[in-house]
């Protein structure tokens, strides 16, 4: 279910009226069932992957914290993961769907017999596995229990990366290796499908048993809560990757939603849905044109077809936060800030300042700092940065593509920190804000701005090529055919050049003022017909074919 399809209006409508009509305790239930519900759109058999990383990373936080699990803590989330086995993996839903469509119901198919049998008791064995591991982690010194429960949590969030997400990549990689020296393989592709969201929600609870872990949180022993922490549906299939202390709270005490939060939440969908809809979806047949033509290109296309990826990735991605950022404060949850005008960065360090913050913080506070950070010499930080930049291409998808943007990335990074150390720049660098720069020579941050845009756009252009081959093509016709105008695609549409100037309008304003929210120091005449411009623009696009948002791949 897409946010911007008109099942998910309806969907979210009347959610949002039960969600008021409920008292507190219920609320939770209720945004756990309807998570679960959005997210087995798609595939019903995925939920059972949430339930499982939710009930191991609820009973190891529990571990790691006091050393046991009381029956209570035992029992409800056994009893939670033995019945997702059986109803996910062991019922089929598609007669469901024929019955809903006024076709015949076979209650056989329905029923899988046989796959409820071996789920039943596959999740009995699984159960009697983990009890006797904590068992005998109990019996362990503290450190060495607190390390093990820890490790049971890595291995299964990832674990579920590692099988779901990258076994065929590095099984095919390895044969292609193995073919070109001579030696035959045999072919150990599996016949899978990639799960939406297993980046985003496996990295999510990962976070929380590694603070338990430092001694940073301390775990809920409500179970629901945390099952409603890990599916929480506005962002359990792209993020914001969100961490324990920061949602949980807000789980487990009272909501009170105000007027303020109300608008700001319907503000934040509405921009949310102008950037996707117009902006994103109006350019992205342009981009699409460009990145699968075999034939002949031109400099110019390249440009175009790259800087054009650059506006619909960052509306696409950016569009999808501010609408669960929305929906959340509609419902009296905040999330974090994901995006920061990443397009105003002056330099690579306070790019990844900017740009999906969730995940560049999780890879700094859980990869880059545990790898010594910035401490030692710049050769040492240069390798913490380039193995953190290249895992972190490697999360966005399983391809080579992927790891040489990341391998970029970190390029970038550590050419940065090498000037800024030669120039005794690095507190400077440090503290430097990410809001509008102050006592700059206004045309050298222009340029600065300028420059750097570049940079990350020929990222774009590694993150979007289907292949290696056409890297390179796209890459010689740059530094060969410059200058060639010959432009062979076609025009965006209407939505997404009124949406772009709009758009740089609003971006420059709240850039200039320093103030994110900008709309509400104007006028209520003039923040009306804004909101008002965002929706017809909104409306124009809603021609467009509605689109996948491009990071639930990942």
């Amino acid at each position: 279910m897409l946010f911007n399809s008109p099942e998910f209006i309806v969907f979210f409508l009347l959610v949002y009226a039960l969600y008021l009509a409920l008292p507190f305790r219920l609320q939770n239930y209720m945004l756990l069932v309807v998570s679960y519900i959005f997210y087995g759109w798609w595939d019903t058999r995925f939920l059972f992957l949430v339930a499982l990383s939710t009930t191991i990373d609820f009973w190891v936080g529990l571990m790691i914290q006091n050393g046991r699990l009381r029956s209570g803590e035992w029992i409800l989330p056994s009893l939670f993961l033995t019945i997702s086995a059986v109803v996910f993996l062991g019922l089929n839903p598609s007669p469901m769907l024929d019955l809903l469509h006024g076709r015949h119901f076979d209650l056989s198919e329905f029923i899988r017999v046989p796959l409820i049998g071996w789920s039943f008791a596959g999740i009995l064995a699984f159960i009697a596995v983990i009890s006797l591991l904590f068992w005998l982690f109990t019996r362990m010194a503290e450190p060495a229990r607190r390390t093990y429960c820890l490790m049971v949590s890595l291995v299964t969030q990832l674990g579920l990366l590692g099988v779901f997400k990258y076994f065929n990549f590095f099984a095919e990689s390895l044969g292609a290796a193995l073919d070109t020296i001579g030696i035959q393989s045999s072919s150990l592709h599996l016949n899978i499908v990639l799960p939406v969201g297993v980046s985003f929600y496996t990295f999510q609870s990962l976070s929380y048993t590694i603070d338990i872990y430092r001694r940073q949180f301390k775990p809920t022993d409500r179970f629901f809560d945390f099952a409603l922490f890990v599916a929480y549906f506005p962002q359990l299939q792209a993020g914001p990757i969100e961490r324990a202390r920061q949602i949980i709270p807000q789980l487990s005490n009272p909501r009170h939603i105000t007027l303020d939060q109300t608008s700001r939440g319907l503000y934040l969908v509405v921009l949310g849905f102008f950037k996707k809809v117009a902006i994103a979806d109006g350019v992205s047949p342009i981009v699409d044109q460009i990145f699968a033509t075999s034939g002949h290109v031109s400099w110019i296309d390249v440009v175009i077809g790259t800087v054009l990826f650059a506006m619909q990735i960052y509306c696409d991605f950016s569009g999808y936060t501010d609408v669960a950022r929305g929906i959340s404060k509609l419902l009296g949850i905040n999330l974090v800030v994901n995006f920061n005008q990443p397009y105003f960065a002056t330099n690579p360090q306070d790019f990844w300042r900017r740009w999906h913050i969730s995940l560049s913080s999780w890879l700094r506070d859980y990869l880059y700092v545990p790898l010594g950070g910035n401490r030692g010499s710049v050769a040492f930080v240069c390798r913490n940065l380039m193995i953190t930049m290249i895992l972190g291409g490697l999360w966005h998808g399983a391809a080579w593509n992927f790891v040489l943007w990341g391998f970029y990335q970190g390029l970038t990074l550590c050419i940065y920190r090498i000037w800024i150390d030669k120039n005794n720049l690095g507190a400077q660098a440090r503290q430097a804000p990410v809001s509008r720069a102050e006592g700059k020579h206004p045309l050298r941050h222009l340029g600065a701005m300028a420059a750097f845009f570049v940079i990350t756009c020929y990222g774009w252009l590694l993150f979007r090529a289907h292949s290696l081959a056409q890297i390179v093509k796209f890459s010689s016709l740059l530094a060969t055919d410059f200058g060639n105008l010959n432009y062979g695609a076609g025009t965006p549409r209407l939505s997404a050049l009124l949406g772009m100037s709009l758009l740089l309008a609003m971006e420059v304003t709240q850039y200039w003022r320093a103030d994110t929210h900008f709309y509400l120091r104007f006028p209520v005449p003039i923040r009306g017909l804004l909101i008002a411009a965002m929706i017809v623009v909104t409306l124009i696009g809603m021609s467009n074919e509605p689109a996948q948002f491009i990071y639930f791949q990942f």
